[in-house]
């Protein structure tokens, strides 16, 4: 199959401002991080402050809409930058598989790609259902380091794949692979965050961890997301299965992705199962959650790259 350079070549520079324009929204988000509670508190203060001045609106008087701070207008342009940066990203992606004629997610440069793609697009629902923007600093990190790493690192040029990657199965079982790890991310950092402000409320605070969200809301964030990755998830380990015993003659071969992948599968389950049953919601279940995205990531690079398997099309 012919490789159209000139499709590729723009993929690459979509990419390559994805990067970028992420970064920009990294440094807004950090900005209202940083500086947005406070800015908020003293505004808040202001208006409050004044020479007899009413504490309550009186009736029929409508009340003005609080100014926004400096800081969270750079909270809104990361917003936006971050949807721009994902409009950017998609382009990337469809142009890459124009120009090798296949699914774009071929080796890990592409799947790399593919799955920061998915977590920010994830990232961007949650910002819209929850109040939790001035989290985005942390989740735009691992996002703009993987990408940056993918174009350094792992970058690989456009050509066809290996031909035991040439089944329609690459579509299936790899789009489910690398949607449920890109929404897993989420709830891995947000776990991590929940325990800094746990701490925080339960008798040891922090300059940090006051800037963070309620406790409840991040935990909330991170089991909902948990939830609905999941399924994605097992449906992505059965897919594999299943093309393993087309291409291989058997389904399980004790290959070591197919081992780590079983055993995120367990965590995950157990931090679902824990949350129903034992009524798990404080910091044991946020470990959990942070070991199965850890053993995600050790899928994700250490087996790719470093044990040789089946699996090994890094």
């Amino acid at each position: 199959m012919t490789i159209d350079e000139g499709l590729a070549q723009y993929s690459d520079w979509a990419y390559a401002a994805t990067v970028l324009v992420y970064f920009l929204a990294l440094i807004g988000y950090a900005v209202e991080g940083a500086f947005g509670q406070a800015t908020r508190k003293r505004a808040e203060a202001r208006q409050l402050v004044g020479a007899g001045a009413p504490t309550e609106v009186p009736i029929g008087v409508i009340e003005q809409p609080r100014r926004r701070t400096g800081a969270e207008r750079f909270g809104r342009s990361a917003a936006a930058l971050t949807v721009l940066g994902a409009l950017l990203h998609l382009t990337s992606l469809v142009l890459r598989g124009f120009a090798t004629g296949r699914a774009p997610w071929g080796n890990m440069f592409e799947y790399g790609a593919a799955t920061m793609f998915v977590a920010v697009v994830g990232w961007i629902v949650l910002m819209r259902k929850f109040d939790v923007r001035r989290l985005g600093a942390f989740v735009m990190t691992p996002v703009v380091v993987l990408l940056f790493l993918g174009f350094t690192v792992f970058y690989a040029e456009a050509a066809p794949v290996q031909p035991a990657l040439k089944s329609y199965w690459l579509v299936i079982h790899v789009v489910a692979a690398a949607s449920s790890s890109g929404l897993l991310l989420i709830p891995g950092v947000i776990s991590v965050l929940y325990l800094v402000r746990l701490r925080h409320e339960t008798g040891k605070p922090s300059a940090f961890g006051a800037r963070l969200a309620p406790a409840d809301t991040l935990d909330r964030v991170a089991y909902q997301t948990t939830v609905f990755a999941f399924p994605i998830y097992t449906f992505g380990i059965l897919a594999g299965a299943i093309w393993a015993e087309s291409a291989w003659g058997r389904a399980w071969g004790w290959d070591p992705k197919e081992v780590v992948a079983f055993v995120a599968w367990v965590v995950y389950a157990g931090y679902l199962h824990s949350r129903a049953t034992a009524g798990w919601r404080g910091p044991r279940a946020a470990m959990v959650n942070i070991v199965g995205f850890v053993v995600i990531l050790f899928n994700t690079f250490f087996i790719n790259f470093v044990v040789t398997g089946l699996h090994s099309y890094a």
